[in-house]
């Protein structure tokens, strides 16, 4: 039990040490007169619905030089119908019949936009989310700008998944910030101590069409991570901040969706090959499902990582109440993603992945 309350210890030490960085960079105190032009990068795949919320977010911005670039990646829905509908003359639509061979259908997209960008900053976003209020792309401009020459912003945004699909989106947060020291990303060169969010990122469009991320990791399901590390690896600092006042996202409707959703993904987090996923895997029962039962100090302690992460996440008090059945599903949740890639069964949105 000892071993365990220390490894409890050291991940609270992490997580109080996160929530004081993202306090401390949740403000930018240095403002800039003209603001520079910004190309909004967005792939939309069957997200009729998203895609207006969106939208209708980035229209009420006060913000005057900016331009927003949406491809349709082969829709079945009505996104190509929203899109076209939209009477702003910001907006840029590219129509796309999915990727070519070697592509993974976001990255191509977003590559795709970048061709037709012509602003200074690139912002990419995800469909599903939304900027909260009028001046939040001032305020993720002003946060790039504090960042200073070679930097990439990301960070993480306000979930705002509904009912039981929360249960699962909160492990999000959860692993973010009790397995990440934040605060030095942006001082060290290790690839590994960087990642980006795909949901929300920034980028100088010198910085991005000198080192192309896009099409250096074209195949790759969590591109977002491997992009990261890369932009690292060529000398680029990546600051993940704490974006909520700015940036929301809806990920899922529904807890099966949101499984769907994360089948894709969590095996490839846990290293994506049989033996370090089988480490990891196991590490996670122990520390995180299984320690309760070496005595209640360890249940203790179990609701206090995940009550921290909550808390810095701003997710409601009854997903933190039901923690251990949250990080159940979790490890099942990485069990049946493994299965699925070994199978060779795992699709999203009518593709296989």
């Amino acid at each position: 039990m000892t071993a365990l309350l220390l490894c409890h210890g050291l991940i609270l030490l992490i997580i109080v040490s996160n929530a004081v960085y993202l306090r401390w960079s949740g403000e930018a105190n240095v403002r800039v007169a003209e603001l520079p032009k910004v190309s909004i990068l967005i792939p939309a795949r069957n997200e009729e619905d998203n895609i207006k919320r969106l939208l209708s977010s980035l229209w009420m911005q006060d913000y005057d030089d900016l331009e927003v670039i949406v491809v349709d990646d082969a829709s079945e829905d009505g996104t190509w119908d929203v899109l076209q509908k939209q009477a702003d003359d910001r907006l840029i639509t590219i129509s796309g019949d999915g990727p070519p061979e070697g592509w993974v259908g976001k990255v191509h997209a977003l590559y795709q936009a970048t061709r037709q960008a012509s602003g200074e900053l690139f912002l990419f976003m995800d469909a599903d989310a939304v900027l909260r209020q009028r001046d939040s792309l001032r305020r993720l401009v002003y946060r790039k700008v504090n960042c200073g020459s070679n930097c990439v912003l990301s960070g993480l945004p306000q979930y705002t998944d509904s009912g039981w699909a929360l249960i699962l989106t909160s492990l999000v947060p959860l692993a973010i910030l009790s397995a990440l020291p934040l605060a030095l990303f942006p001082h060290t060169k290790t690839p590994s101590l960087s990642a980006l969010n795909g949901q929300c990122w920034m980028i100088d469009a010198e910085d991005y069409k000198r080192y192309e991320p896009h099409s250096h990791h074209k195949d790759e399901v969590l591109e977002d991570v491997r992009i990261g590390r890369y932009l690292k690896q060529q000398g680029l600092t990546v600051h993940l901040q704490g974006l909520d006042t700015e940036v929301s996202v809806r990920m899922y409707r529904t807890f099966s969706e949101a499984w769907r959703g994360f089948r894709k993904n969590a095996y490839l987090l846990q290293g994506g090959r049989v033996l370090p996923f089988l480490l990891l895997h196991a590490a996670f029962w122990l520390i995180f499902v299984l320690a309760p039962l070496f005595g209640w100090p360890l249940l203790v302690t179990q609701y206090l990582i995940k009550g921290s992460a909550d808390r810095l996440a701003r997710l409601p008090l009854w997903v933190t109440m039901v923690a251990p059945f949250v990080l159940l599903c979790g490890a099942l949740l990485q069990l049946d993603s493994a299965f699925a890639h070994w199978s060779n069964r795992v699709s999203w949105k009518g593709r296989d992945v």
